[in-house]
């Protein structure tokens, strides 16, 4: 017997037409032809209920597996409400044993970790079923991050595609969507329509996890995503005496995650920022006294510059080159600058040390973090009244800042360069797919996760630095924090630092 024949689906197959969840379905019931009854009906034991018409995404998937969705014009489009909606709570913490609705969502900037998350979480999941750790499994993905809870954008993977998952473990970007929204900044959730002017956002994401009886949610996301979903978690348990377990996979390639030590994707975005620079690299041949600029996503947090250099160097040293009659060398297509937030360094004194190298080479090479200099560019602003840029989580947005703008502006004068270029790795290594590296990392804390969520335990995956042995736990969601710096101090920073000739 299948997964659809052994279990109950996340809403029931009987509809009532005076609730009000079901009234576009019921209406669109009465329009529909016999055939789309049936199709109806086979769809709601494979589990989609009224997420079978919510958008062309959901019918897009229902085509995929066989079935065929008439196209009907749906009246309104506006988020149904669920004023008596009430959480089913288990007996106990735990899961095992028991059918176990799970719901996954990716949040924030795209990292090279956020598919292979989704493939990996599904994979125990459905080894826990497989076991009989669990006595049934429904699969449910929100659509775009937040705004998917927000707005009631979500579909149910039919078991019959579950195997096809395991191919999402070596794609790049998110399956499901990202965005950035933030549920305690109730001002822009208005603005951008996703909860109305007398409502929460807290409370209309409660609603939806309560009505889709979402009992473990995998939030794939950085510390703002993860932490947001604590809270989410602890309001559903105040206000309405229900328990979400919530799970959290460390996304983000800044590596800046109070207390992990490795946070998802960061290895593969620093050795595709390497790649990237390998051909960038060749530009100091277009022109003389070329300064090349290589502005590496980070906003606080120097460590991915710091290992796309290392990497870069590695990658460097491995090539060989003709005689040093050539113009174009080791050395001149070497880091000559490394640039992060962590170093204070003085402008200046960097100009008349990188003059010298661009005398020698005709050229000059800069790494640089693209939250360096931001605060001094920031107090400037704010010291003529200018007003900065800001995002829905408070950060400065830095593509209007612009740092890379501001360092070419002044050092190409200093340095004497006769063209200047700035080059953003950013979006060629964050949309990369995972590396084997970040796969062993990703797929052996959503095993843990997994055996985390079915004993009732909530928490952020990762390597505990302050655990002896750095084990692989559920992080309690009160001690996750951003903003988590570099240690400069590293062996193989310092090695590099000293072999470029630049003070640390």
């Amino acid at each position: 017997m299948g997964q659809a024949g052994k279990i109950q689906g996340m809403h029931s197959a009987e509809h009532n037409p005076s609730t009000p969840c079901m009234s576009t379905v019921c209406e669109a019931r009465t329009k529909a032809t016999t055939a789309f009854e049936c199709t109806y009906n086979a769809a709601q034991l494979q589990g989609y209920g009224s997420h079978l018409l919510l958008g062309e995404r959901r019918r897009l998937w229902a085509r995929s597996i066989g079935y065929h969705v008439i196209q009907i014009a749906i009246k309104s489009k506006r988020r149904p409400q669920y004023t008596q909606a009430k959480m089913t709570v288990m007996n106990e913490n735990q899961l095992t044993g028991k059918h176990v609705n799970v719901a996954m969502m990716t949040s924030g900037g795209l990292a090279p970790c956020l598919s292979s998350s989704i493939s990996r979480l599904a994979h125990y999941w459905i080894q826990a079923l497989k076991e009989g750790k669990i006595g049934g499994l429904t699969l449910r993905m929100y659509v775009d991050g937040y705004k998917g809870v927000l707005i009631g954008d979500s579909f149910v993977v039919p078991e019959s595609d579950w195997e096809g998952m395991e191919a999402l473990n070596f794609i790049g970007g998110s399956p499901i969507g990202n965005s950035r929204v933030k549920l305690t900044n109730e001002a822009d959730c208005k603005k951008r329509g996703f909860i109305k002017e007398d409502e929460t956002a807290l409370e209309v994401a409660a609603q939806r996890l309560i009505a889709d009886e979402v009992h473990v949610l995998h939030t794939i996301g950085g510390d703002d995503t993860n932490t947001q979903a604590a809270e989410l978690s602890k309001y559903i348990l105040a206000q309405h005496g229900g328990k979400v377990i919530v799970v959290g996979m460390p996304k983000t390639i800044d590596n800046d995650v109070y207390p992990i030590r490795q946070t998802f994707g960061a290895d593969t975005a620093a050795r595709e920022g390497a790649k990237f620079f390998a051909n960038i690299v060749s530009e100091t041949s277009a022109n003389p006294r070329m300064l090349v600029l290589h502005e590496v996503m980070g906003r606080d947090c120097g460590y991915l510059t710091a290992k796309t250099a290392a990497y870069y160097k590695e990658f460097l040293n491995s090539q060989k080159f003709a005689s040093e009659l050539f113009p174009s060398s080791k050395a001149s297509r070497d880091v000559h600058a490394i640039w992060i937030p962590e170093i204070d360094f003085d402008l200046n004194a960097e100009a008349e040390r990188l003059k010298k190298v661009m005398d020698t080479y005709g050229c000059v090479n800069i790494f640089f973090g693209e939250g360096t200099g931001v605060k001094e560019i920031v107090k400037a602003m704010e010291a003529q009244g200018e007003s900065v840029p800001r995002d829905a989580f408070g950060h400065v947005s830095l593509a209007k800042i612009n740092p890379g703008e501001y360092f070419a502006k002044n050092l190409s004068k200093m340095i004497g360069a006769e063209k200047t270029i700035v080059q953003k790795s950013g979006y060629f290594a964050r949309s990369a797919a995972a590396n084997e590296f970040d796969r062993q990392l990703i797929s052996d804390c959503a095993k843990v996760g997994v055996e985390a969520a079915i004993e009732g335990v909530s928490g952020c995956m990762g390597q505990d630095e302050d655990k002896e042995g750095m084990p692989i736990r559920a992080i309690e969601f009160e001690r996750i924090k951003g903003g988590k710096p570099f240690d400069i101090s590293e062996s193989w920073f310092q090695g590099m630092m000293k072999d470029i000739g630049q003070t640390a």
